[in-house]
């Protein structure tokens, strides 16, 4: 039976192609470190909305996210307070849209192990070794430095006819599939409906916004907390990933909630 994975993306308005990390994309870079004030109201959001459940997340986090030290102080009291509710993967050492730049396997493979062992550290028995490439920018050569540097899952794959661009010059998501099948990495492609995306900002750009809420509609029950990493890792279970940011918890004054169908929430 396929069971849901509700995966959420820890990126500031610093982090996003727009700001930071695109050859192309970086026009308005954002020199201040500390959090948004929309970012402050999404954790709140976030955690709010936590709270009225018992299902498992994991977030993505970049690591130099922990350097400020009020999220890394917010981090460390949800994992005391929702343990082991929620999991921490990586999400890279900066956000760096990686198979947008030529490859460089040496310099992924230092700050990926650098970012590992900052949120390994950090996050302890809540750390699973699982990857999501920032932005979604995820290209074939990465899947072999990503298994040598410790990775057993990525979550990356978001095959799209709005985003084709993001496996690299020259690539298809085919070849990335390809890729981590090759190194026996799993992989947990992004729920998409009609070959259109649903996840992320697709959750508020009308009209994606409308697909995204009737695919979402159609989850199916979220996985156990007990067997979320035996069913994440174990590529025979057939698992349906959805994802959204703590900036979205900002939307409607800090109001906004995930399209989750009450039932599989609750039940």
């Amino acid at each position: 039976m396929t069971k849901t994975w509700l995966t959420v993306d820890c990126d500031d308005l610093r982090h996003i192609p727009k700001h930071y990390g695109h050859p192309t994309r970086s026009k308005q870079p954002i020199s201040s470190t500390k959090l948004s004030p929309a970012f402050k109201l999404g954790m709140q959001g976030f955690e709010t909305w936590l709270s009225t459940h018992n299902k498992p997340v994991t977030l993505f986090v970049i690591a130099d996210s922990l350097e400020d030290a009020e999220f890394n102080q917010w981090l460390q009291a949800l994992l005391e307070r929702f343990s082991p509710r929620v999991t921490i993967g990586c999400h890279g050492l900066n956000h760096r849209s990686w198979s947008a730049w030529p490859a460089d396997p040496q310099l992924f493979e230092e700050s990926m192990t650098q970012a590992i062992s900052e949120l390994s550290q950090f996050a302890k028995a809540n750390f699973r070794p699982w990857f999501r490439a920032p932005a979604g920018y995820m290209a074939p050569w990465m899947a072999q430095s990503l298994v040598d540097c410790g990775i057993i899952v990525d979550s990356s794959i978001n095959d799209t006819i709005l985003t084709k661009s993001k496996s690299g010059r020259g690539n298809t998501w085919q070849q990335v599939r390809n890729a981590c099948a090759k190194v026996n990495l799993v992989e947990r492609e992004w729920l998409k409906k009609w070959h259109l995306p649903v996840n992320g900002p697709a959750l508020s750009k009308f009209p994606l916004s409308i697909l995204a809420k009737a695919a979402w509609n159609q989850l199916p029950p979220v996985v156990d907390v007990e067997n979320i990493t035996h069913n994440i890792e174990d590529e025979n279970t057939l698992i349906t990933t959805v994802y959204w940011h703590i900036l979205d918890h900002s939307r409607n004054d800090g109001n906004w909630l995930p399209p989750i169908p009450k039932n599989i929430l609750n039940h």
